[in-house]
């Protein structure tokens, strides 16, 4: 099988791209490190007069310094704030009163948290030059220029994210606008600006507010990511924890961008509307201005492996949930791809199979899924299982029910036309996410930084094509055991005034 659609794959995609081979695909992308570390990876894809970049940095959450969690998150949030040129009515003033800014809040922020002789008095007075600082900083900031900016010569779509294991930004412009975005990308790197820093910061406050402290599901799955990760990183949150969140600088804002954010720790991909022999020299001559530094050293801890279950339970006027983790090695483990296996077996559609155990035959979930990559993959991590109960049924009912189709892992063989379907599904997702350039361009360069090779893409689908029922069996017998078990569950609480048996809750 595998020799006839792994080739079907390639040129069923090679004709979206323009190809008539694996050696023409090819000759569609060109990658290039330069002398600074940065590696850029150009796509020729013509369809319309446009191109899609995305900017892959490979620092997440899991990078974030001790009690300063949530610091790689706030890098998302300074990304278009602006740069020297970009956002300023007069950079050379706005640099003296920033600096200003910061000098007032470490007096503020040391006197407030002295443990013993705290002055009062005093903390009010250092709150209120640091906020008058502020003020006086922001007099020359030009809010939202940059984006203005973008827009205005066609940009689309301009976001930023953060995950645990990385951080990425991307918007898409005309074809006849590169040279801009080059500068503009190149720029931000080259002159960062934490302008509106504390501003950006009340924002992630409140983010983290509606995420996580006032959404139930939110408090679960922080709760239940630190249970099961004791040691490792993967036990903070990405948008931080709030006293951490109250801690932080624009001082530790910059000490961060300048270990993490250097050309060899960061991929750059560009896919559309242009011929890498036109557009390198102009991407060399932004790009490579930004100066060298080491790739930060991978350093984590490896957390112990569990020897008993681990729990989470939340009591909450709020739609019960079942949840629980096993952890499994990073995605680079040999056995990657039957996880990913597993997951399409357990939870694709309405053929899978907690959906036909939990939704359709039992009817005791609303929804029910399996899958890898909490809280994220780069690191060892999860294979979750999750329910949502319907009304009148308990977690404890989803937990026996998931219970059951792990069992049936480990002591049945899947069928034939299970196998077949997980690998034929392989291959169209693949096909789905390469649809336009944006996707394109992020998976590229997320599989440059992960495996140093684009064409990983495709050697995921080929390594699927060669999972065994035996394969998926024994990973199954090997993970899903008790003893490496972390359940998390929302048990819906009574509201106040309820009438129970025995008496009024």
């Amino acid at each position: 099988m595998k020799g006839r659609l792994v080739p079907c794959l390639f040129s069923l995609f090679l004709v979206a791209a323009g190809g008539q081979d694996v050696a023409s695909f090819e000759k569609h992308v060109t990658v290039k490190k330069l002398d600074n570390g940065l590696t850029v990876i150009v796509m020729e894809h013509p369809e319309a007069p446009v191109f899609s970049f995305f900017t892959h940095v490979d620092a997440g959450s899991t990078q974030d310094p001790l009690n300063r969690t949530g610091l790689a998150h706030m890098m998302e949030h300074m990304a278009f704030k602006g740069t020297a040129t970009i956002g300023t009515k007069d950079y050379a003033a706005e640099k003296t009163a920033l600096e200003n800014v910061e000098k007032a809040y470490a007096a503020y922020n040391y006197e407030r948290h002295k443990e013993f002789g705290r002055d009062e008095q005093k903390v009010k007075q250092l709150e209120k030059a640091w906020r008058d600082a502020i003020a006086a900083a922001q007099q020359y900031v030009i809010v939202n220029q940059f984006g203005q900016v973008v827009e205005a010569n066609g940009g689309e779509g301009m976001n930023a994210f953060t995950n645990d294991d990385e951080t990425g930004y991307h918007y898409s412009m005309p074809a006849n606008r590169f040279e801009l975005w080059a500068y503009l990308e190149s720029e931000r790197f080259l002159h960062p600006v934490m302008r509106e820093f504390y501003k950006e910061r009340n924002v992630v406050m409140e983010e983290r507010r509606m995420r996580v402290d006032n959404y139930p599901i939110g408090r679960l799955v922080e709760q239940f990511t630190a249970e099961a990760f004791s040691a490792h990183e993967y036990h903070r949150p990405t948008v931080g924890w709030s006293s951490d969140i109250d801690n932080l600088s624009a001082t530790d804002a910059e000490q961060f961008f300048h270990q993490y954010y250097v050309p060899s720790n960061m991929v750059v991909a560009v896919v559309g509307d242009v011929k890498a022999a036109d557009v390198m020299p102009i991407v060399e001559k932004y790009f490579g201005r930004l100066p060298r530094g080491p790739k930060p050293e991978e350093i984590t801890t490896q957390e112990p492996p569990q020897n008993s279950v681990r729990q989470v339970v939340l009591h909450d006027l709020s739609q019960p949930i079942y949840l629980e983790g096993y952890h499994r090695p990073s995605y680079r483990d040999s056995d990657d791809a039957v996880y990913d296996a597993i997951t399409d077996l357990m939870s694709s559609g309405r053929t899978s199979r907690l959906y036909r155990s939990l939704v359709r035959d039992k009817k005791i979930a609303s929804f029910s899924a399996g899958f890898s990559g909490l809280p994220g993959v780069k690191y060892p991590h999860l294979f979750a299982f999750f329910g949502v109960p319907l009304p009148g049924h308990k977690p404890q009912e989803i937990a026996d029910a998931i219970h059951a189709e792990i069992e049936r892992l480990k002591s049945e063989e899947v069928s034939d036309e299970e196998l077949k379907m997980v690998k034929t599904r392989a291959k169209a997702n693949l096909l789905r996410g390469l649809a336009d350039n944006s996707g394109l361009a992020q998976q590229l360069a997320v599989e440059q930084a992960r495996y140093g090779d684009w064409r990983e893409l495709f050697g995921e689908v080929d390594r699927i094509e060669k999972v065994s029922k035996a394969d998926i069996r024994r990973v199954a017998n090997k993970t899903f055991l008790e003893s490496n078990r972390t359940v998390g569950v929302i048990e819906t609480k009574a509201p106040p005034g309820t009438v129970v048996q025995g008496g009024a809750q």
